[in-house]
């Protein structure tokens, strides 16, 4: 596999690759994977990996290869594009030599374009592409990509990963559309969920130590945890947090960091929130104690983008067996999960005044949260557990083999 994020980076993607390749390492394949040295969401490289060209371990039978990146400000588009490019040449020249039979691949193609290239046309390997955003289209709306001749340069190393790809894997049905209409046929696209490990997220019995340390014992918290990019349209929730200013029990929670957190703790101190709090990135081994926190957690989309993705955080929160409350688009399948699921209360974007009043329902209603909760819960460990998700792989890489 190639993937410039694994675990112990930061992100949702890192831990689920993780996941997996641990999940095909107990079905009996050798799994190898060359990725970078953390450095997600900040663009920072930690002190311990500064320095290295290569570091190589072999971590629950997975042979990781990560290589050295330059540390950067990653809010600064040209530095990421130069981090990409870094890693796709350092990736390709690790990989030349290894031996393996086929290989996972993962969008944006601006991280895996040359080891695709490389693999596909000169070593004659099968690839199998995992579409976890439509690009450029999601660029375009965030306003990321703005001159046309960088939108066509990213649309056209996209649809070339696509094309010399095998198979394409999207983690969301609505991603189908958006990938046929680059032109490939739905024969070729195979539609696997996201996955969580339920038997390290789930509700939490006995003393919380998260809770006692970051003093939020007693009250009833709303928590974002995750990347605090451009997508999410935080700003929001801290309109939401605003109107409920006057409810001293209520204290919202961001833990995390990604390219807007400096602008949301700007706008805080500015508004004067004295209800929300702002928490670094923790160690997954934390996870469990910081979702066993919410009373209430929430996935948020800005307007129009909610329609062509399924954010991964979603499986974790009902695993937690919290309640969900998604800032989403309508016709969403977001929505269509936490309604099938029973397991949340689901806001328009750019509505402060919906999500205020679904966390006001949800602290006055402790029966509905609880029930909410144990129905995630239920719906998660029945439908997205990494066991399901590694057979599903599995039977990709056979079918191309």
């Amino acid at each position: 596999m190639v993937a410039s994020y694994y675990k112990p980076d930061g992100g949702p993607a890192a831990p689920l690759y993780a996941m997996l390749c641990e999940g095909l390492v107990a079905r009996g394949h050798h799994v190898i994977v060359i990725t970078a040295v953390p450095h997600y969401p900040s663009g920072k490289v930690p002190t311990q990996y500064k320095g290295k060209w290569l570091d190589r371990k072999v971590e629950n039978g997975v042979e990781v290869f990560r290589v050295g990146l330059p540390s950067i400000d990653r809010t600064k588009l040209y530095w990421r594009l130069l981090q990409f490019v870094y890693f796709q040449v350092a990736a390709t020249w690790v990989g030349r030599r290894i031996a393996y039979d086929v290989m996972l691949a993962h969008s944006p193609a601006l991280e895996s374009w040359l080891p695709v290239a490389y693999h596909t046309k000169l070593r004659k390997k099968p690839i199998i592409y995992s579409v976890h955003d439509v690009y450029p289209n999601v660029g375009v709306q965030l306003g990321i990509f703005k001159y046309a001749w960088i939108i066509k340069i990213v649309a056209g190393v996209e649809k070339y990963c696509l094309d010399k790809a095998a198979l394409v894997r999207v983690l969301s049905r609505s991603f189908i559309p958006g990938v046929s209409a680059l032109g490939i046929p739905e024969s070729k696209i195979r539609l696997i969920y996201d996955w969580v490990e339920t038997d390290v997220i789930k509700p939490l019995l006995g003393e919380n130590r998260f809770l006692v340390e970051s003093k939020l014992d007693g009250y009833f918290v709303v928590m974002y945890a995750g990347n605090m990019g451009l997508v999410q349209g935080l700003e929001n929730v801290l309109k939401a947090a605003e109107l409920l200013l006057d409810y001293s029990d209520i204290r919202f929670v961001f833990v995390g960091d990604g390219a807007s957190r400096k602008s949301l703790e700007a706008t805080s101190k500015k508004i004067g929130l004295s209800n929300v709090d702002f928490f670094p990135y923790q160690p997954r081994e934390k996870m469990t104690e910081i979702f066993a926190s919410a009373n209430v957690s929430l996935v948020s989309l800005i307007q129009g983008t909610g329609l062509g993705a399924l954010p991964s955080k979603i499986y974790s929160i009902l695993a937690s067996g919290k309640p969900l409350i998604a800032i989403i688009d309508p016709d969403s399948e977001t929505r269509e999960v936490v309604q099938t699921s029973q397991s949340g209360i689901c806001v328009n974007p750019d509505s402060p005044q919906e999500l205020a009043q679904a966390i006001l329902r949800l602290r006055n209603d402790p029966i509905l949260s609880q029930n909410l909760g144990e129905n995630g819960r239920r719906y998660v460990v029945n439908h997205h557990s990494p066991s399901f998700a590694a057979e599903e792989f599995e039977k990709m890489f056979l079918e191309v083999v």
